[in-house]
């Protein structure tokens, strides 16, 4: 879950292909990088985030460059927060991820997300998110939380407690629980809530 060390363009290329392949509704990757609002704030987020850590002079205008996409595309990625490669962003509209926010590889997250914090302290303070996980329309995860890998949260759940790897989370305020075997092997990028 750290800064990935592979070229900028690749990451761009691998952002198409995985929105491609996530996405039964996308029919080319020309459409894709044209009509795709996830896409296009990662693509966003990539940039800032270098220039965020680059040197502390780019701190502003990385700040500047997420602004613009948050008017693009109605998703609002802090330049600090670390994401992941292949992250898919379905639809995206009201989307927000924090600052210190973490999220692994081969993640989907549908609109309305927030990855939030619960507190004004510095530090850790918005969640940790392993690696595929799927969260669903209007999940709410606050505060320093850990998703586990291979987790599903609900939508509209609230999550202000850690989800083991493995588990569903759905409810407000969420509640893990094991996943079905027979519900696991029908469609693993299915919305949790489903499963209430």
């Amino acid at each position: 879950m750290h800064d990935s060390p592979v070229p900028f363009r690749q990451l761009l290329l691998e952002d198409l292909h995985t929105a491609r392949r996530r996405d039964p509704a996308a029919r080319s990757l020309v459409e894709v990088a044209l009509a795709y609002p996830g896409v296009h704030a990662l693509w966003g987020h990539r940039l800032a985030h270098r220039m965020w850590h680059a040197s502390p002079l780019l701190k502003l205008p990385a700040r500047l460059l997420s602004q613009a996409m948050r008017a693009a595309t109605g998703i609002e990625i802090h330049p600090g927060a670390v994401l992941g490669r292949r992250l898919f962003i379905d639809h995206g509209m009201g989307v927000v991820i924090g600052e210190t926010a973490e999220v692994g590889e081969d993640v989907v997250m549908f609109h309305g997300t927030t990855l939030g914090g619960t507190s004004m302290s510095r530090g850790k303070r918005h969640p940790t998110v392993g690696d595929r996980v799927l969260i669903g329309a209007g999940a709410k995860v606050l505060g320093p939380v850990t998703i586990g890998p291979d987790a599903k949260v609900g939508a509209n759940a609230v999550i202000v407690r850690d989800v083991p790897s493995g588990s569903v989370a759905v409810g407000v305020p969420a509640k893990p629980r094991p996943v079905p075997p027979a519900v696991r092997a029908l469609d693993p990028w299915a919305d949790p809530a489903v499963y209430i």
